[in-house]
């Protein structure tokens, strides 16, 4: 594990919300399958929202390979996918409408939320912000390359919610983006 990654799932398993600010390509995505793996140990239910249904499906197919096709679900404007399943890959408008629509009785007690840099779109930031809002018992694991400063997201957590925040930065690419050009013959 890259160290943000290790402090992450750590600060996870404690119960405490993250706030996963860390470049692309370092991982975030293992870090949310952490916090499923941690939610199906426990028996429970776990969400991942996008802001796209691409990636939302993207998502999909790549958990139904880790966890099996018979307990991931879909949830999107236009397809519903196993929606009893025990992890939900949905739109965050999806998530939203079903933390408006059920509010603290949504069996919701895990959500990953990805590209979270839109909680503050003026456009589709209140989807971002409804859950957080809700869903008082969920843990969340909010991640995003992008993000700034997130004191008024923590404050804002800190007031509904019993669980803590932290915050994890990290600034270092794992995987650097340099290349180089070569005409050597792969066989030489």
């Amino acid at each position: 594990l890259y160290p943000a990654q290790e402090e992450a799932l750590l600060e996870l398993s404690t119960g405490q919300h993250v706030i996963l600010s860390t470049p692309t390509g370092s991982g975030k995505s293992l870090v949310a399958l952490g916090l499923h793996f941690k939610a199906r140990c426990e028996g429970k239910r776990s969400f991942y929202t996008a802001p796209t249904k691409a990636l939302v499906s993207e998502k999909f197919f790549d958990w139904c390979d880790q966890f099996g096709p018979e307990n991931v679900g879909m949830l999107t404007g236009d397809a519903s996918i196993n929606r009893d399943a025990e992890i939900i890959c949905c739109t965050a408008e999806v998530l939203s409408s079903m933390a408006i629509s059920e509010g603290g009785d949504l069996d919701a007690p895990y959500v990953v939320m990805d590209e979270f840099h839109y909680f503050g779109d003026r456009d589709r930031g209140m989807a971002w912000q409804l859950p957080l809002l809700q869903l008082h018992d969920c843990q969340f694991l909010l991640m995003s390359a992008t993000l700034g400063e997130t004191q008024t997201i923590e404050e804002l957590i800190a007031r509904t919610s019993a669980h803590g925040t932290v915050r994890v930065h990290g600034d270092e690419r794992p995987v650097p983006l340099d290349y180089s050009y070569r005409e050597t013959p792969v066989h030489e």
